[in-house]
């Protein structure tokens, strides 16, 4: 989702939100120094699909501080095995480039599913907002009311 579509999206649904300028950056850690949040509260937006090529792609958000269990994302999303979808495929699928991707499923055959641990954790999650060089930081409540993502643990 790109970034004019995501403010457009947040302020009609009277979400509480601000954005960060800052210089083009997608890694997580870095983007939460810029910001002054905290590294886990970081939403980190990584697109997924079946191994096998067959099948949906999952955009999966965890905390900016854990790292991905694929067995845990195919289990949720009843495949064999998942993977990461490569970054013309991201693209495609989302408009963005990887780092930019906000945890917003872009598309209504885009499945989503956030961690539990970063929307039980802080009150506010921050992320890239569709452009490396913006970043938000939203309300939890009001990104799981807008977001509507399946809830499951998919970290390790």
């Amino acid at each position: 989702m790109q970034y004019e579509k995501l403010v457009a999206l947040l302020e009609s649904q009277h979400a509480r939100f601000r954005v960060i300028e800052h210089p083009a950056e997608g890694k997580s850690d870095l983007v939460a120094k810029i910001g002054g949040t905290a590294p886990g509260q970081g939403a980190k937006a990584m697109l997924c699909k079946n191994k096998n090529g067959i099948g949906e792609l999952v955009l999966v958000v965890l905390p900016g501080d854990r790292k991905i269990d694929f067995k845990k994302v195919a289990d949720a999303c009843g495949m064999k095995k998942a993977t990461l979808a490569s970054p013309e495929e991201a693209i495609q699928a989302t408009g963005c480039v990887i780092g930019a991707i906000p945890p917003f499923a872009a598309g209504a055959d885009l499945r989503l599913i956030v961690d539990p641990e970063l929307v039980n954790t802080y009150d506010e999650i921050a992320f890239n907002a569709g452009r490396l060089d913006r970043s938000m930081v939203l309300n939890t409540q009001d990104y799981l009311r807008i977001a509507e993502p399946l809830v499951c643990s998919v970290c390790s």
